[in-house]
């Protein structure tokens, strides 16, 4: 018989999984010439992750959101996740409103 692990042993692997990646990362990164990171900074910087295309920027109560100028996807940075879960129904609906045609 085959046991399931917990999900708290799930969590535990998935959070290693993620650090040992994050590490890998980290070390890429420290490679990277800084003349080569700017590059691609600039490279990719407001650009939409999905088609590429470039993000229209919207500051709504301090959040800024990212809205795709192509596919029309939404995009969040770091914490903005966070900061638009905090808002009340009727701030959430105001601030998807902003994106209606």
């Amino acid at each position: 018989m085959v046991r399931k692990p917990s999900e708290l042993e799930e969590e535990y692997m998935a959070r290693m999984e993620y650090e040992k990646r994050k590490k890998l990362e980290e070390e890429k990164h420290k490679k990277l010439a800084e003349d080569e990171k700017k590059k691609l900074k600039d490279l990719h910087h407001m650009r939409c992750p999905k088609c590429g295309m470039e993000l229209i920027e919207i500051d709504y109560k301090g959040i800024k959101v990212d809205k795709c100028s192509e596919c029309e996807g939404i995009w969040l940075d770091a914490g903005e996740l966070e900061a638009v879960s905090r808002l009340e129904k009727s701030g959430l609906d105001k601030l998807f409103g902003v994106f209606k045609k």
